[in-house]
């Protein structure tokens, strides 16, 4: 028998753990998945699947970070095209990287960060890009959240990537119960079904971006609004 959404919520004040029923889980992801086939794919999924390339994966993420879609995309064309690879990154100078870039946010600490990466690579790595999260950790401007994204969509292995959509969106409708994306994804490895792992993000990324937004969503188009219990919504439409 089902845990109704509202007795789990009830019951996660004191168990941060509890499972969810599978069943009820597979019905919300296959919801989703349905909705979001119709929207457009993030700009690192899509890098990912044009290239097959982990180290642009990895460079696009970087780029991404608190900078627009289109911006990143752009940017990441602009780079890609002159330096796809740590060694060609290594021939170009800071400021030829920083202009190439601009004008995703934090374009220069962000130049400096692909250098320190390329240079890295080349010399510990043989100018391959890791595929275990904490060794991506370990590189100059990657979070756990990069790293995940690298791990989940450059080399298709299981990891969850968590932004503020996935945080934001998994305690809304009480999957979950946390208040930092870092504590959401060790709750998530311990709860989610690990094969939505490598694409829970890419599924609720876009769903968070166009329909539940962090300010009065679209609760009257939601697919999954029955099994949502708007933890925080204060206003929807």
């Amino acid at each position: 028998m089902f845990v109704t959404t509202r007795v789990y919520w009830a019951n996660m004040q004191n168990d941060p753990t509890i499972e969810l029923s599978n069943d009820r889980m597979d019905l919300i992801m296959a919801r989703l998945k349905t909705f979001v086939a119709t929207l457009k794919t993030p700009v690192v999924g899509v890098i990912a699947e044009q290239t097959k390339d982990p180290f642009l994966v990895l460079i696009s993420c970087i780029l991404s970070l608190r900078t627009r879609d289109e911006t990143t995309a752009a940017a990441s064309e602009r780079l890609f095209r002159i330096a796809d690879s740590p060694a060609k990154l290594l021939k170009l100078k800071e400021s030829q990287v920083s202009n190439t870039i601009y004008p995703v946010s934090f374009y220069r600490n962000k130049a400096k960060s692909i250098l320190a990466i390329a240079g890295i690579l080349e010399e510990k790595y043989a100018g391959k890009t890791p595929d275990d999260l904490e060794t991506l950790l370990s590189l100059p401007g990657v979070g756990r959240k990069t790293a995940n994204l690298v791990v989940s969509v450059g080399f298709g292995k299981p990891a969850i990537c968590v932004d503020i959509h996935v945080h934001r969106i998994s305690n809304r409708m009480a999957y979950i119960k946390t208040t930092k994306p870092d504590e959401s994804e060790l709750v998530l490895r311990k709860k989610l079904p690990e094969r939505y792992w490598i694409n829970y993000n890419d599924i609720l990324v876009p769903f968070g971006q166009h329909l539940c937004t962090p300010i009065s969503p679209f609760c009257s188009r939601c697919p999954i609004t029955e099994y949502c219990e708007r933890v925080g919504v204060v206003k929807h439409r």
